[in-house]
């Protein structure tokens, strides 16, 4: 296949990318029919949804299945908490998982991400994926939490599980939940039992290590219990991983279908932090935020009932033209950019800046070590279940050495 031809192959995300237009070109509120819950589209309405946990609780209990293995989970699950349980854990959490934390392991990801690279320095094509973006983070978290070297690839297989979404339909309505629960549940099970193991031996010999300081995290004399720390650490191992594994095939995806955007970066490679916020504008990886509301409530001159399940539609806000100049242009000099990717108000992503540190450093190794790097074939582009993840699961690039 020629260049030009592969220029014009269709790009991975063209479907749906194409649902999220007319999403947005419909209705800004509207009742789903068929997934029997409200939409919102526009970037006015999502902001004022995220912005009020009160009136548009994350707590689904009662709605959505009940999994036991799952339940033990919730309990260090800040995401699918309320005030005041909400901001005690994440206020606990965050003693151990500070922003200097999360500065401080720059260097060793620069070192990461030269030994993953220098393993594939004799080929000149490769699985993106399998080489850089799935270990990468991988092996942050396992560093991060004192994981033994040869348990890694356990977390990469769980990660896989998670979010393979494998038999389930592009719209998750209830059965599809409940099928997705019952599937994973035995790999939820197995991780649960293995970071209580982890965690009460660290509770014998606690070191300087994120779990030491978990374990020494107190708010108002309130400390944290194994089961909350084993739900934050899966809940890490999601925000710190595959969001990064998203960002990085997703930004390599965008930069091949429009090369002037690759170039104008490797001729100005400070425009970095920029074009990462735009390929999280333009391909949010969690394009959905689910929300319930605990009263009737007016919206954009619709009453929604109490009860009711409100999705939050963080793709089609990215796009919305009151809010973004030019939205279906792919600028990465675009600044501001207010995106919605990582959420907004009480539940901003808490993995948001390990997510931007690792995809910074390892785009601008990729475009240091690579004086070319696209993908030959998108056929063999291979992607996750949009339903579940917008992300590549294989992404095989061919790439030219300096």
């Amino acid at each position: 296949m020629t260049s030009e031809q592969v220029r014009q192959a269709p790009f991975a995300f063209d479907a749906l990318v194409d649902r999220w237009r007319s999403r947005r070109e419909a209705d800004q509120v509207r009742y789903d029919e068929d997934q029997k819950l409200w939409q919102v589209a526009d970037h006015r309405g999502v902001t004022a949804v995220l912005a009020d946990p009160a009136t548009y609780s994350s707590d689904f209990s009662g709605l959505v299945p009940t999994q036991e293995d799952f339940e033990t989970f919730r309990r260090g699950n800040f995401v699918g908490m309320d005030p005041p349980a909400h901001r005690t854990l994440r206020t606990l959490v965050s003693q151990a998982f500070t922003p200097r934390v999360v500065a401080g392991l720059e260097p060793r990801i620069e070192a990461l991400t030269g030994e993953l690279l220098d393993a594939v320095a004799d080929r000149d094509r490769f699985d993106l994926a399998d080489a850089l973006a799935y270990p990468l983070p991988i092996i942050v978290i396992a560093e991060l939490l004192g994981v033994p070297v040869g348990d890694r690839g356990m977390f990469q297989d769980w990660a896989t599980t998670l979010f393979a979404g494998d038999g389930i339909g592009e719209a998750l309505d209830m059965a599809d939940v409940e099928q997705a629960l019952d599937s994973i549940a035995p790999t939820v099970r197995e991780m649960n039992g293995y970071f209580l193991d982890h965690i009460r031996q660290q509770r014998k010999d606690p070191g300087d290590g994120l779990l030491g300081r978990l374990l020494d995290a107190e708010v108002n004399g309130t400390r944290l219990t194994d089961q909350e720390i084993v739900g934050f650490v899966a809940l890490l191992l999601v925000a710190g991983h595959i969001t990064t594994t998203a960002l990085l095939g997703n930004a390599v995806l965008s930069f091949d279908q429009y090369p002037e955007a690759a170039a104008l970066l490797r001729a100005e490679p400070g425009r970095l932090p920029d074009a990462i916020e735009e390929v999280l504008r333009w391909l949010p990886p969690f394009p959905e935020l689910g929300r319930r509301t605990t009263r009737e409530v007016e919206l954009a001159g619709h009453a929604i009932p109490a009860n009711s399940v409100v999705m939050a539609n963080l793709a089609t806000a990215n796009r919305d033209p009151d809010r973004f100049a030019d939205p279906d242009v792919f600028d990465v000099t675009r600044s501001p950019n207010p995106h919605l990717t990582f959420g907004h108000g009480i539940h901003f992503c808490f993995g948001a800046p390990l997510a931007r540190l690792e995809a910074r450093i390892a785009l601008r190794q990729l475009m240091d070590r690579f004086s070319a790097l696209a993908i030959p074939c998108r056929d063999e582009v291979e992607l996750q279940n949009p339903a579940v993840i917008v992300s590549v699961r294989r992404l095989p690039v061919e790439v030219q050495r300096r």
